[in-house]
């Protein structure tokens, strides 16, 4: 197989590079810790020179980066795309570095409503992925540390929100009372019961969360519960209550497309099901590599991978 381009994914604490092919098959790809915070330390361009020799890329490949590396403390900022933005403008206002070869950063797009102030870096490529799939409207659930919701018209962004769930989970989790009561506890399952019910609790009485969560301390104490469904209880609260954010910024819907992977995605998933929606999965690092792709075949053409 013939590289095509370097596709690189650039996050806060994460590195990830791809050597793709012009059909967008993996060749080689290479993995580290270098994020964004200690290239910063290190410098951008010796990171980047070090995983495209890792991976013996030619000279002149071109790189297509997205995330944290266009960001304002990153390599080069990229500035944002404003809300309601068309996922092929990410190309036309990509920010090119470099002399040896062309590398191109892609910009994130930002919500800039006095209600709802939002930005993403990354996801949205992970969105021009879905788009080049198929995925062209609809409502879009990306799991995270900090999930986003995105509604997608046409391949544009309309408006979209981010819910630190994950966030707020490991601080429940590790910094508050119920620290005790999910000691030695097993992750949340999505086929427990504990589970389910949960997120359907939070969605229907979104507004009595917080006095729920307390319950997974005094439910086991008082004999009234079981002590292991604390992690299930805590993780479908507070999805739960995502989804009910969610469905009240965006209506309700039949069906959404669910952008992850791994055992986040899998809780995602079961939650929407238990919520009586469809869901549509896409892997996110094939969407990643599918929107690094399409912005570099826009960029460069199929001439490049003759090169």
């Amino acid at each position: 197989m013939t590289p095509f381009i370097a596709a690189v994914d650039w996050g806060t604490s994460s590195f990830r590079l791809w050597l793709l092919d012009a059909d967008g098959q993996v060749i080689a790809e290479s993995r580290s810790d270098e994020g964004m915070m200690k290239a910063r330390d290190i410098g951008f361009a010796s990171v980047l020179d070090r995983h495209l020799d890792d991976v013996s890329a030619p000279a002149e490949l071109p790189v297509v980066i997205c995330g944290m590396a266009g960001a304002k403390q990153g390599w080069r900022e990229a500035n944002y795309l404003e809300t309601p933005a068309a996922l092929k403008e990410l190309v036309e206002n990509s920010v090119r570095i470099g002399a040896k070869r062309p590398i191109h950063i892609l910009p994130g797009i930002c919500q800039r409503d006095v209600r709802y102030p939002d930005v993403m870096r990354g996801e949205e490529t992970q969105l021009l992925g879905a788009v080049a799939e198929g995925t062209r409207s609809g409502l879009v659930g990306m799991p995270g540390t900090h999930s986003k919701w995105v509604q997608l018209d046409e391949g544009r962004v309309t408006r979209f929100s981010t819910f630190m769930t994950g966030e707020l989970y490991a601080a429940i989790a590790g910094h508050t009372i119920l620290k005790l009561a999910l000691a030695d506890q097993p992750d949340a399952s999505p086929d427990a019961q504990a589970f389910s019910r949960a997120v359907l609790r939070a969605m229907e009485n979104p507004e009595q969360v917080t006095a729920r969560l307390f319950s997974i301390r005094s439910g086991p104490l008082l004999g009234l519960a079981e002590a292991a469904e604390g992690a299930a209880k805590l993780s479908g609260e507070l999805i739960g209550l995502e989804l009910a954010g969610a469905r009240a910024q965006f209506g309700r819907v039949e069906a959404v497309t669910l952008v992850g992977a791994g055992k986040l995605f899998e809780l995602y998933r079961a939650a929407l099901e238990a919520a009586s929606m469809k869901v549509h999965p896409v892997d996110a690092d094939a969407a990643v590599r599918a929107g690094l792709l399409s912005a570099g075949t826009a960029l460069f053409g199929q001439a490049v991978a003759g090169a």
